[in-house]
């Protein structure tokens, strides 16, 4: 049995799940591995969730914030420079959560602090959240990975991951709102890397001696994989589970309600009404929704490039013009 530590160089969300994903598939039966990773910018929702139920996706592509997929459960959250996530990979019968939960509570105790445990998924500092964590299984291992807050920007939480709920009926796990502080807050002088050294020793302390784990070119061949499939449109948004989404505006040529039902982010029907004196548009509308990627951009493509015709154009228009 070996134990390894691994402190990626990367702030890229998606490269870092696809290096917490091959280890969890691809790390030898007998080792024991504590991962260690930052994102710069970006929005990790959970495998079941709900992207656009979850996310301003609007603001973030504005803000060139990454929507990243793990595979595993849990909630939505920001990750920025100033947050360390952490991830313990090991098989079947050297997992233990409470073992490994009480590393990070050695650690902030090595800062001064005294934290404790709420439930499965969360650790707190009087009653605030600084770390969640969340849990996957693949043939015999097991992964348990989590945040620690040190000085992460809170303000970024509201603008990023609060969305009115008003036109959507969606299925999928909701994040659930908790009370969260940095451990800034409780102590002006620690840094990221105070916290990296101190768990990593906190886990060399729990589990023996650990070693650097070096990647070799087969396995950065296989994270480049992963790492296609994990920023794929298809993994963040394809995934999605099925929802129901309502716009409603009125156009030149009447008024015009949409409701998409949307499957694995493609709309797969489109009930449309419209008092428009032109019956036969309601359908042709339909027949130019159907299958289209749940995009504005796409759906405003969908009628901008149909036959001409003023209503398509006014429709293909006002898609352009506003966001999901």
């Amino acid at each position: 049995m070996a134990v390894y530590f691994y402190m990626s160089d990367s702030t890229d969300g998606w490269r870092n799940l696809a290096t917490d994903r091959f280890f969890l598939e691809g790390l030898k039966k007998e080792d024991i591995l504590l991962y260690c990773y930052i994102n710069a910018n970006a929005v990790i929702i959970g495998r079941n969730q709900n992207a656009w139920r979850e996310c301003n996706i609007d603001a973030m592509e504005k803000d060139g914030v990454q929507l990243v997929r793990r595979h595993t459960g849990g909630g939505a959250v920001y990750h920025d420079t100033q947050n360390l996530n952490f991830s313990f990979i090991m098989n079947e019968a050297q997992y233990d959560v409470v073992r490994q939960m009480g590393v990070i509570l050695k650690m902030v105790a090595a800062l001064g602090m005294t934290a404790e445990l709420s439930g499965r998924n969360d650790i707190l500092i009087e009653g605030k959240k600084f770390s969640g964590n969340a849990f996957a299984a693949s043939k015999g291992m097991r992964a348990h990975h989590g945040t620690i807050l040190v000085n992460t920007d809170l303000s970024k939480l509201g603008g990023y991951l609060n969305v009115s709920e008003k036109k959507m009926q969606a299925k999928g796990v909701t994040s659930v709102k908790s009370r969260v502080c940095n451990l800034r807050d409780f102590s002006k002088n620690v840094t990221v890397q105070a916290v990296v050294s101190l768990l990593k020793q906190a886990f060399a302390a729990e589990y023996g001696a650990c070693s650097e784990y070096k990647l070799n070119e087969q396995e950065l061949a296989r994270i480049e994989t992963l790492y296609a499939e994990i920023s794929s449109w298809q993994w963040r948004f394809g995934r999605t589970p099925s929802f129901n989404y309502q716009l409603e505006e009125r156009f030149s040529f009447g008024e015009m309600q949409f409701l998409f039902q949307v499957e694995d982010g493609h709309i797969w029907d489109a009930t449309v009404f419209s008092d428009a004196l032109d019956t036969g548009l309601v359908q042709l509308v339909r027949e130019r929704l159907s299958g289209v990627r749940f995009h504005p951009e796409d759906i405003a493509e969908a009628f901008v490039k149909a036959p001409t015709r003023p209503e398509f154009q006014e429709i293909g228009q006002y898609f352009t013009q506003i966001t999901f």
